[in-house]
C-alpha cells in the first residue's frame, strides 16, 4: 500500500497556503467545517492586515470576522484564533510551541491541528494526522475500526514505523479528498483497488497507471474539490488532460 501511494503521491503536501508555523496555526485552525481552497481564499487578507500574533490579538473581533466569514462558523472560529493569539502572546513569546503538550494549551488546537503544525512547520513527527478523509480511508482499507480520531490516530501508528508517520499523514488525506471521496468514491481509478477490502466494480487499467493519474491530478494543482467530480477522472480522461495541456 505505501509503495502505491507514494507513486500516486510523490511529493505529499499540506494544500493550506502559508509562510511560517504562525500562518499554518491559524489556516488549520480556518479550515475545520471549511476547505482548504476555501481557507487560501481568506488568509492573503487576513495575514495582510494582521501579520502577527501581536496584531490579530489586538484586532477588533468584528473586523476579523468580516474576513473569514466564509470559512463558516465565523464567530467561533474568530474567538479561537484570537485567543490562540493571545496565549502564544502571553506564553510563548509570539512563537508556535514545537510540542504537542504545548501545542495543546492554544485555544483551537486539538490532536489533528497539532500534528499538521508539527510535521509541516518543524519536520516533527509527533503523530498522524487524523481528519475526515484520512479516517475514511482507513476504515474503508480496514487499517482501523474505530470511529474516535485519537483511536484511529493510535491504530495508524502502530502500524507505520515513525519515519513515515508525516508523509503518511498527506498521502492519505490527499487520496481520500482527490479519490476516495466520501460520496462517490472512484474505485476504478484508485491506485488501492486491488490491495482495498471496499473496492468495488473493475479497476481501469494498472495499478500504475492509476497512480500516475492520480500524481498527474495533485501536480496539475486540482482545487480542494472535497466530494467533487474531479476526483472521479479515470486515469484515461487524466492522461488525455495531460495531451492537451501538452499540446
Amino acid at each position: 500500500m505505501q509503495e502505491r501511494l507514494k507513486r500516486a503521491i510523490p511529493e505529499p503536501r499540506c494544500e493550506l497556503d502559508h509562510r511560517s508555523p504562525w500562518e499554518l496555526l491559524v489556516a488549520t485552525i480556518l479550515s475545520a467545517q471549511s476547505t482548504d481552497a476555501t481557507v487560501n481564499k481568506v488568509t492573503p487578507e487576513l495575514f495582510a492586515r494582521w501579520p502577527t500574533p501581536l496584531a490579530l490579538a489586538e484586532a477588533d473581533p468584528a473586523e476579523v470576522e468580516a474576513v473569514v466569514r466564509p470559512t463558516g462558523f465565523f464567530r467561533n472560529k474568530t474567538r479561537l484564533i484570537q485567543g490562540a493569539a493571545r496565549t502564544l502572546v502571553a506564553e510563548f513569546g509570539g512563537k508556535v510551541p514545537q510540542t504537542m503538550d504545548d501545542l495543546l494549551r492554544v485555544p483551537g488546537v486539538a490532536r489533528k491541528t497539532a500534528n499538521v503544525v508539527l510535521g509541516v512547520a518543524y519536520r516533527v513527527a509527533a503523530g498522524i494526522v487524523v481528519d475526515t478523509h484520512v479516517q475514511r480511508v482507513a476504515e474503508r482499507l480496514g487499517l482501523s475500526g474505530e470511529h474516535d480520531p485519537a483511536k484511529v490516530e493510535r491504530d495508524l501508528c502502530a502500524l507505520f514505523p515513525r519515519r513515515v508517520w508525516i508523509d503518511i499523514s498527506h498521502r492519505l488525506l490527499l487520496h481520500g479528498r482527490y479519490v476516495c471521496t466520501a460520496r462517490q468514491p472512484a474505485h476504478e481509478a484508485c491506485c488501492l483497488f486491488e490491495v482495498c477490502p471496499s473496492a468495488q466494480g473493475q479497476p481501469e487499467g494498472t495499478w500504475t497507471a492509476r497512480a500516475a493519474a492520480e500524481a498527474a491530478r495533485l501536480a496539475a494543482g486540482a482545487e480542494d474539490a472535497g466530494d467533487g467530480a474531479n476526483a472521479r477522472a479515470s486515469p484515461r480522461r487524466a492522461a488525455g488532460a495531460r495531451r492537451a495541456r501538452n499540446s
